[in-house]
């Protein structure tokens, strides 16, 4: 069979086999190794088995993922996301449908000691959510920022995307992390500005409610302990104090400590977070894994060349070939997981920015992006799935509708850092001598 034949048929059972539900690192595992034995020979697939997988997953360099989720999930039980929703929250109670505002402000600061817009949604979704209903918000309003929030949870740093990209695409992690600050910042307000204008256009969507000085003033001190975590593990690691790798074990257990200060741990509670850790750690390596496996044989093909070169030779603007990999990521985003998204990508797409002369830091903040746009998009953006486990009553259609006006808002960015890149590159360049 033809390689570049092969290489399409291969994607195109992958897809058949995530539909029918098969988990997405054994599928990409599964077709890659087929793949590779057909196009070299099986000997050759066995050996790739035999030495890929330990590669991959050994790389000193994901250490920070199963110490950054060790982070989020004791952060978690301390209780830190309710202190942080209820400041955001009284803090942004003079903007129209100020809840909503203060859950997308919350979830960008939850996002900072978490790094997984999953876990991001869930926690503040369970908060955010009953809340916003008890006060009489529309369920598409209540819903959809949350599901926008939680996105944020993989732009502003510590973000387990941006360590996958940063060991795919070879780049510094500590750049990184700097580089998704001010684009997360600036995202962030313009997903509070979109939540005014909407209730500012349709009143019925949040009814007014403010909350007095002393009560904002009071409400300062939940975000004691988050301040601390965040500036303990970028304030250390920007500093040069320590290493990545080191800030996320500093991280860890930092936010362990204080679970034990806010006496929310238990032996119970230590079990609970160990154990949805190594769980899911252990799911963020096998898609991982199973993604290397898949690439190592499309490249074999020469598929991934031959698609960059179709692209590069295009007779058009940047800015047109900006927009048709938004596009194509956008039909990614819709049928799979960020992680092995990324991996599959970055190899294709990386040469074409770098020819049209962007910078791959400024790469990395846009496939979060893009990210973030995939996890609102119908017909599998998860975490508007993640909400319609919450709000069991409220139609999975509704969540999609609330979330859509933020789609738009995540375009805006994405148009807004492809012309204007320093916004993703001025902290890297400032903190790193670059």
């Amino acid at each position: 069979m033809n390689p570049i034949t092969l290489a399409v048929a291969a994607i195109i059972v992958f897809l058949v086999l995530i539909f029918l539900g098969m988990n997405i690192g054994l599928a990409l595992t599964m077709v890659g190794t087929v793949g590779y034995a057909l196009a070299v020979t099986p000997g050759a697939a066995l050996g790739l088995l035999r030495s890929l997988p330990a590669s991959q997953a050994g790389s000193y360099a994901l250490m920070v993922i199963p110490m950054f989720i060790i982070m989020g999930n004791f952060a978690f039980e301390a209780g830190l996301s309710k202190g942080l929703y209820d400041a955001c929250n009284k803090w942004l109670s003079r903007l129209p449908g100020n809840l909503a505002c203060g859950t997308i402000a919350a979830c960008a600061g939850f996002g900072a000691i978490c790094g997984s817009s999953a876990a991001t949604a869930a926690t503040m979704g369970t908060i955010a959510v009953p809340a916003m209903r008890q006060y009489g918000y529309a369920d598409q309003l209540a819903t959809g920022s949350v599901a926008m929030g939680g996105t944020l949870g993989v732009m502003i740093p510590p973000s387990t995307i941006f360590v996958v990209y940063a060991v795919v695409a070879e780049q510094s992690v500590g750049q990184l992390f700097a580089a998704g600050i001010i684009p997360g910042l600036i995202l962030t307000v313009l997903c509070i500005f979109t939540v005014v204008i909407l209730v500012t256009a349709n009143k019925k969507l949040a009814p007014p409610h403010k909350t007095p000085w002393m009560e904002r003033f009071r409400s300062l001190g939940g975000l004691i302990p988050v301040a601390v975590l965040f500036g303990v593990v970028l304030g250390g690691m920007f500093s040069g104090w320590f290493t990545v790798n080191q800030a996320s074990a500093i991280g860890a257990a930092v936010a362990c400590a204080i679970t034990v200060f806010r006496k929310k741990l238990t032996w119970t509670t230590f079990k609970k977070v160990m154990a949805t850790s190594v769980q899911t750690s252990a799911m963020t390596f096998l898609i991982m894994v199973g993604a290397a496996v898949f690439v190592t044989f499309l490249n074999i093909t020469g598929f991934p060349k031959m698609l960059a070169a179709s692209i590069a030779a295009l007779s058009v603007s940047k800015y047109v070939i900006i927009l048709l990999m938004t596009f194509i990521y956008l039909l990614i985003g819709m049928i799979m997981d960020e992680l092995p998204a990324i991996i599959m990508t970055v190899p294709i797409f990386l040469p074409i920015v770098v020819s049209l002369g962007y910078d791959p830091i400024w790469f990395g903040v846009y496939i979060v992006l893009n990210c973030e746009l995939g996890a609102i998009s119908p017909p599998v953006g998860l975490t508007c799935f993640i909400l319609s486990g919450i709000a069991k009553d409220v139609p999975l259609g509704t969540i999609f509708r609330g979330a859509m006006p933020f789609a738009a808002t995540v375009l805006l960015m994405i148009a807004l850092i492809s012309v204007f890149p320093q916004i993703a590159t001025f902290l890297p360049n400032l903190l790193f001598n670059r």
